[in-house]
């Protein structure tokens, strides 16, 4: 199985996990790497688009070249997918999602990979990661930053169920944002997308996923891309800041579940976060 490490700084060591290196962005890259600079690309705009630069070369340049039935898939340098044994070792309570205590070198993080297809993966088109919650643990930094939201539905103060993932983008990614967003999706999609933040309060997020239908996977990107290009429209690509400069990452990060969830068959899977910089 094919599978693809992005990371936005060149790291010597992700080839010892049995991944490919791939770099985004401007810096130097070691030369083993592939990077977003070869071949049809968005590279100019990785600065607003972070990961999502990388599924845009994907689409454009490898998928193309991928078999039907053949599992592929991506990583991030600092989140991996593991193996399904090591489930319960994961401590995703807020604050701390993927979290798995004493991983000291590339070995240890070697051993725990999920590289080969699963047969619990049998009958699914697409591997997510599983769902953390995006419950506020603070009531004050919901009304910091939530006001608007707040005037919306008061209850999202006092009750962790109305706590979803629209709160979650509208506090940390701005309110508008959300609904100049929503306005530029297909009405195919406008209305499920809306219910699908509105009803859930967990998040597949960090935009990586293994997948063994190609075909599906060049529909979603289709639309992924039509959608985010409009949005470029509204927002530009002058961006700066948190909250805003990786805002086509962040709108990545709920449609990819969404899309998924809608059109075809998802199993979640486990990850944990873990900073190979640091060993």
């Amino acid at each position: 199985m094919k599978i693809y490490c992005v990371t936005h700084k060149g790291i010597n060591g992700i080839e010892k996990l049995g991944l490919i290196p791939f770099g985004v962005g401007k810096n130097k890259f070691p030369e083993h790497y592939k990077t977003e600079q070869e071949g049809q690309n968005i590279s100019e705009k990785n600065y607003n688009y972070s990961e999502t630069s990388f599924h845009y070369w994907y689409w454009k340049n490898i998928l193309k070249e991928t078999d039907e039935k053949k599992w592929f898939g991506m990583c991030q340098y600092r989140r991996y997918f593991i193996k399904y044994e090591y489930k319960d070792q994961i401590d995703n309570t807020t604050g701390k999602q993927g979290y798995f205590p004493n991983i000291r070198n590339f070995a240890e993080l070697e051993n725990l990979i999920q590289k080969v297809p699963s047969n619990k993966w049998k009958n699914y088109d697409i591997i997510l990661c599983e769902p953390w919650s995006v419950h506020v643990s603070s009531k004050m930094k919901i009304i910091k930053r939530g006001v608007k939201s707040i005037l919306r539905d008061p209850l999202i103060i006092f009750m962790k169920s109305r706590q979803n993932i629209r709160l979650h983008f509208e506090m940390f990614h701005g309110y508008d944002n959300l609904k100049k967003a929503i306005n530029e999706l297909p009405h195919k999609d406008k209305k499920d997308f809306v219910d699908y933040i509105e009803s859930n309060t967990n998040l597949s997020g960090h935009c990586m996923f293994y997948s063994n239908n190609p075909s599906l996977i060049n529909k979603f990107y289709s639309d992924l891309f039509d959608w985010l290009f409009k949005c470029e429209k509204v927002f530009g690509l002058d961006l700066q800041g948190y909250d805003t400069q990786r805002i086509y990452s962040f709108l990545t990060e709920r449609y990819m579940p969404f899309w998924f969830n809608k059109y075809s068959k998802v199993k979640y899977w486990p990850w944990i976060y873990c900073d190979i910089t640091k060993f």
